[in-house]
């Protein structure tokens, strides 16, 4: 059988570890939340009515696009762009083709520096492995102009970075919301945990300001995270309605889109 990400795919590690896809989707939640595009995020009401919600349905797809075969990941990616389609029919216009490699550019960027945050440095050669997995989703979703390599996307990403982000009464409405679906604390946890892995930039436009008070519990979470203790904190980062979901994380789904 063909995959679309090999079987001994450093991306089929870091995605299969819960507490790594839980750092790629806080890094994303915060970088969502000052693109220029989240005004589409809000066009259909999803992200800001249930954006816990949201985010496990982005991961399940994200998840299987990785752990499926070639051809059950290629449906996968055609859903996607199908239902992308479909919220750009219902508004009467397109989506911004550099808004579509701004979300790719996320996925690629915070996989590597959650996995480099709670595991390890990644390889050169590793790293291009990353670019070249969610660059191949991109093809196939028709998104124009990828760069071909990973040493062409860095610079790309930057400039992404520099011309696609502000801060807008979206950015403090989505905000608000995360703090009214994860409470006090747990909004308090996703903030520091942002810090951890967001770019200067991004910080900047959030005003999170100084280092996170969660960066020297980090080498003691890596020593740790086997334990159960560390397994409890996991679970505790969101609310009780998703700790199946978070289990559900560390195991790779099962085969769908078939």
């Amino acid at each position: 059988m063909e995959y679309f990400v090999a079987q001994n795919s450093v991306v089929r590690t870091i995605w299969g570890k819960a507490d790594t896809v839980l750092f790629i989707f806080a890094g994303a939640a915060a970088e969502f939340a000052v693109n220029k595009a989240v005004d589409w995020l809000y066009f259909t009401g999803r992200l800001p009515a249930d954006p816990l919600g949201r985010l496990f349905s982005t991961v399940e797809y994200a998840r299987r696009i990785v752990f499926a075969d070639s051809q059950g990941a290629e449906q996968a990616i055609d859903t996607i762009a199908a239902i992308h389609g479909a919220v750009e029919a219902k508004r009467g216009q397109q989506i911004p083709a550099w808004a579509y490699r701004d979300v790719l550019y996320m996925l690629m960027d915070y996989s590597i520096r959650a996995f480099e945050l709670l595991e390890r440095p990644l390889a050169e050669a590793e790293r291009a492995e990353v670019f070249d997995v969610f660059c191949r989703v991109g093809q196939r979703m028709g998104i124009p102009d990828l760069p071909a390599t990973y040493a062409a996307w860095l610079p790309d990403r930057q400039h992404h970075l520099e011309q696609d982000l502000v801060h807008s009464a979206c950015t403090t409405d989505l905000y608000r919301q995360y703090r009214r679906h994860l409470g006090p604390v747990r909004y308090r946890l996703l903030l520091q945990g942002q810090r951890l892995v967001v770019p200067a930039l991004v910080s900047q436009l959030l005003g999170f300001g100084r280092r996170s008070w969660l960066q020297p519990i980090v080498p003691l979470y890596r020593a740790t995270k086997h334990l159960r203790l560390s397994q409890w904190v996991k679970t505790s980062l969101l609310p009780l309605d998703y700790r199946a979901q978070i289990a559900a994380l560390d195991v790779a789904p099962a085969p769908a889109f078939q």
